[in-house]
């Protein structure tokens, strides 16, 4: 059927864990709809992680709707490249009508519905569900002298693996579990520093994904009832996953951070305090933005990263649900898990809506 001509009960804009999640409630639905995803091959941002990157759960507890993530042998906490391949597989084995590649580059209102652009390609929607995620738009700080170092600068979206850095000096920057895990095994081959805004929180041994989501679906659904006020977060245990890489580079005392530098020099950073560092390489693990500018035609507020939301669904335009771009689009959304059930509630909605327009 010709996409010029035909509208779709829903176009989902993202083929990562977030997108196939989705689709699949979707599809059980049976629901008219189709991914379009920007990327090459299944797997999504999965593709584009270091090697070494772990998840924070074991593989039974890492799981999109309807089938277990199966165990990667050798390991508790499954690799980037171990999800990648469960996502693809996963793709073919609910039969999801995902294409690629294709880079949606607007999203507008036409009669009877919203109009999904890429190119000069367009598909008819009732309504649109948007996962691009965050990996496209990498977020590294304003610093005073930043553009100044004659040095390599990178960001967590580059960072391959520790063989580029073998023998230089780098300064690792963020508290966050990426910051952790790159510093682990950079530590090995480099001399490290690690720069944090605030002292690195280290979650107990025992704590991995599993408790924290299920933390963060407890504080959600307290403020959802008014109880919310003062209900703990996953945030208020610590910032960091200790995953065995970390744990063992926290043993032989790699992970000792010190505060964050006030400027970057040509040579290195600087303190205000005087103090200065030298280094070849400044290694920004500083988090990233949810991809929306594709939504900008639709509710403008997408172009300054963030969009009104009454529950998922854009508060501007209800045909518009958001899925998989962290705890402001569901608890734990931009987990496996967490993505999982937050589409199951979004696509019940979007359903509802489908039977009675049909009424």
């Amino acid at each position: 059927m010709d996409a010029r001509d035909h509208r779709f009960d829903a176009v989902v804009v993202g083929g990562g864990q977030a997108g196939l999640a989705a689709g699949y409630y979707l599809r059980r639905a049976g629901a008219d709809f189709v991914v379009l995803d920007a990327g090459r091959r299944p797997g999504g941002s999965w593709n584009e992680y270091w090697g070494s990157l772990r998840l924070f759960s074991p593989a039974e507890h890492s799981m999109l709707p309807g089938w277990w993530m199966p165990r990667e042998e050798g390991r508790e906490y499954p690799s980037a490249g171990h999800v990648a391949r469960y996502l693809s597989a996963y793709e073919r084995r609910y039969g999801l009508p995902v294409r690629r590649p294709v880079t949606v580059t607007g999203v507008e209102r036409e009669p009877g519905g919203l109009a999904v652009r890429a190119g000069t390609r367009t598909w008819h929607a009732r309504h649109v569900v948007s996962a691009t995620g965050t990996w496209r738009a990498p977020y590294i700080p304003s610093v005073p002298g930043r553009e100044d170092f004659g040095g390599v600068q990178a960001h967590t979206a580059d960072y391959r693996g520790p063989g580029a850095f073998a023998g230089r000096r780098v300064v690792v920057v963020g508290g966050g579990n990426s910051a952790a895990q790159i510093l682990a095994e950079l530590s090995e081959v480099a001399t490290t520093t690690w720069t944090t805004s605030r002292p690195p929180r280290f979650l107990p041994d025992d704590v991995d994904g599993r408790a924290l989501f299920a933390i963060a679906t407890r504080r959600q659904r307290a403020v959802r009832d008014g109880s919310g006020a003062g209900a703990p977060g996953p945030g208020d245990l610590g910032d960091i996953v200790a995953v065995p890489g970390v744990r063992e580079a926290r043993a032989r005392g790699a992970l000792e951070a010190e505060p964050m530098f006030d400027r970057v020099t040509a040579t290195g950073v600087a303190w205000a305090d005087g103090t200065v560092l030298d280094c070849d390489a400044i290694l920004w693990c500083t988090g990233f933005r949810p991809v929306l500018d594709h939504l900008a035609p639709l509710v403008p507020s997408a172009g300054e990263g963030r969009i009104a939301l009454d529950g998922t669904r854009s508060a501007d335009e209800p045909r518009l649900t958001l899925l998989g771009y962290g705890d402001w689009t569901g608890a734990a959304s931009a987990t496996l898990i967490g993505a999982g059930r937050t589409a199951k509630e979004a696509v019940a909605g979007i359903v509802a809506d489908l039977e009675a327009g049909e009424r």
